[in-house]
């Protein structure tokens, strides 16, 4: 489903937004395990041709406020039910209304902020393989990032309201989607590797002095 369109959808994919080389560059990033967050000051840099498309989506103010490299395997095979994206990850915990449940996880503070904040965001996937319907695509349900807050033991149930859409890429497709959408994956049927760089981007300042922590390493 090519036809998709981002404020409507939800989400929306960009064939062929990363060359070759551009995938290279970003498979070259190190990382100590999987799943773990990225701070590299190379990354904003790297990450330029989807920071042009975040901020014709959400401004001119847009800038990438997390990074998290996915890389399931064979051996690292996992399944996620449905479910939304509900954190965002800040450089210290100041307590600020709206803004809670915290959390910290591998070394970084992480918090909750309003439905109406994660729902201005948009959450880019660069693709670093090839993914096809056996390896385990991403699976989005299209119009969920309308929905509001919705709470866990609902979430397969509203998910199921509209079209559900398999994110099938090839290596340097990119498929974007509003933050708290509606998304779940299941276990690959036939896995090979399928590294995927997930990006969220805001162009919102945080309230109260709360501040995002960033990419960099000295941020």
């Amino acid at each position: 489903m090519d036809d998709l369109e981002f404020e409507r959808d939800g989400l929306e994919v960009y064939r062929a937004a990363y060359d070759l080389a551009g995938v290279e560059a970003l498979r070259a990033l190190p990382a100590n395990k999987p799943g773990v967050r990225l701070q590299n000051d190379r990354l904003e840099a790297l990450l330029a041709p989807i920071t042009q498309i975040a901020r014709e989506r959400l401004g001119i103010g847009a800038q990438p406020v997390r990074a998290v490299l996915f890389d399931k395997t064979a051996a690292a095979n996992w399944s996620l039910g449905w479910h939304q994206d509900r954190t965002v990850v800040v450089r210290r915990r100041i307590e600020v209304d709206g803004f809670g449940p915290w959390s910290r996880k591998n070394g970084a503070i992480h918090v909750a902020p309003p439905i109406e904040l994660l729902q201005r965001m948009a959450t880019f996937r660069i693709h670093l393989d090839a993914c096809g319907p056996r390896n385990a695509p991403l699976r989005v349900a299209a119009g969920s990032h309308g929905y509001g807050f919705v709470e866990a033991h609902a979430a397969q149930t509203q998910a199921e309201r509209g079209p559900i859409v398999e994110c099938l890429a090839a290596a340097g497709d990119v498929w974007a989607y509003r933050t708290p959408i509606l998304h779940a994956s299941a276990r690959a049927v036939e896995p090979s590797r399928r590294r995927v760089l997930q990006v969220d981007y805001s162009a919102d300042d945080l309230p109260g002095g709360l501040e995002w922590r960033g990419l960099g390493e000295s941020q």
